[in-house]
């Protein structure tokens, strides 16, 4: 069979490869996009569904002395572990606290920021070349609570975000909340509704828009095993060898199996999560995305039903599914709203890719010619996917760039 050749491979099919793929293709490029199973079906499957233009500081390592012991106890409903993980994950948990002190933290949001400045815009203007625009939803999205102290510290918290970075927001008193979530737990005190962010009714759908997108831009997407890559870029697939003049590497929590085998050592983590579809009571609706902030799970209108997604477990990343988290909070999320019952056979499990620093890996890997990263975008893969394609494919070709890539370099670590 003989060797196709292609001007870049792309490998990984998620969100963060798609948006590469197609932002290359629509350069002129010509683009193999690989991965071992169909675009969308991985990480970028199970999520949220949040694209968060809110999320200018990204999720840090909790500092205060009560919350650490809270989840030493491994019974928190926003986050377990599994003791036999600790001892590798440790490094990188460490270097995770020390980069979420306050200061280091604040001066992350600033890099960080210029990124998710244009989530929103990036993601509506490709869907709307995708014909997906009817899969995003412009409402916002909701955190709901329970306590004054915890509506409290969060309004203070958006208040800041929106004189440091304009993040739009809305107070909402229980009667309010009650106007525009109806079904809702009528002893709910209050919310806070980020209007600027946009929604997802079915990730899986999005991506597969996108990745169907870059096929009828010409670019080629193939089944195929990205742990075969080797120099000169080539890459083994069910079609036969692909040959590239340049490879990106947007493999999300895997990519690190490659990177380290070319010579890169890397301090990529993963925070696993699950999820669960639930049907709704006859004559209910969810309208947003619900975070249950002191409850430490969210509940999302999807295609499929209600998706109830869960916060984060530190485990082995080849470690079988530990589902305990969504059985815990399931009672509060029926309490929070009618559901029904479930309606997957089994929960989701996916894995979110993470860097010590929470921020991504976008730019040039530094030594070998013409290999570029992609990965590392914890909980906002998703969010990031368009940015990052656009951000990388300006950089291949040259281009101007939508922002500043330095903070985001490999070299970095």
């Amino acid at each position: 069979m003989s060797t196709m050749k292609f001007d870049t491979v792309v490998l990984g099919a998620g969100i963060i490869g798609v948006c590469v793929a197609v932002h290359l293709q629509k350069r002129g490029y010509q683009v193999a996009l690989v991965d071992r199973k169909l675009p969308g079906n991985e990480t970028s499957f199970g999520n949220a569904g949040l694209i968060q233009r809110e999320g200018v500081y990204p999720y840090a390592f909790p500092r205060e002395l009560g919350t650490l012991m809270r989840y030493a106890r491994n019974r928190s409903p926003d986050l377990r572990y599994h003791a036999n993980a600790l001892l590798k994950a440790s490094p990188f948990l460490w270097r995770y606290w020390r980069n979420s002190h306050p200061m280091t933290h604040a001066a992350i949001a600033r890099s960080y920021s210029t990124l998710i400045a244009h989530c929103v815009s990036e993601h509506r203007a490709l869907a709307a070349e995708a014909r997906a625009s009817g899969l995003l939803r412009p409402t916002g999205w909701v955190k709901v609570f329970r306590t004054e102290a915890a509506r409290d510290s969060e309004t203070r918290l958006a208040g800041q975000w929106y004189r440091e970075y304009g993040v739009a927001f809305e107070s909402l008193d229980a009667k309010r909340l009650q106007q525009i979530e109806p079904d809702l737990d009528r002893s709910l005190i209050g919310a806070l509704r980020y209007t600027a962010s946009d929604s997802v009714s079915d990730p899986n759908a999005l991506v597969t828009a996108y990745a169907k997108y870059f096929e009828q831009l010409g670019g080629r997407f193939f089944l195929g095993d990205a742990n075969t890559l080797r120099d000169h870029w080539q890459v083994d697939t069910n079609a036969g060898t692909i040959a590239a003049a340049a490879a990106v590497v947007a493999l999300g929590p895997w990519s690190d199996l490659v990177s380290s085998r070319l010579g890169y050592r890397l301090p990529l983590g993963t925070k696993r999560g699950y999820h669960m579809h639930y049907g709704s009571q006859p004559g209910t609706r969810l309208n947003h995305p619900v975070l249950d902030v002191e409850g430490g799970y969210m509940l999302v209108p999807m295609a499929k039903g209600i998706r109830l997604t869960t916060g984060v477990e530190i485990a082995r990343n080849d470690a079988p599914k530990t589902p305990d988290q969504l059985d815990a909070v399931e009672p509060a999320a029926r309490r929070l709203f009618p559901l029904a019952g479930r309606l997957d056979a089994e929960p989701w499990m996916g894995r979110r890719p993470c860097t010590p620093d929470m921020m991504p890996i976008i730019g040039p890997a530094g030594n070998h010619k013409n290999l570029w990263f992609a990965f590392g975008h914890g909980h906002h893969g998703l969010t990031l996917g368009p940015v990052t394609g656009r951000l990388i494919a300006e950089m291949m070709t040259g281009e101007e760039t939508l922002v500043d890539p330095r903070p985001f370099r490999v070299d970095r670590f």
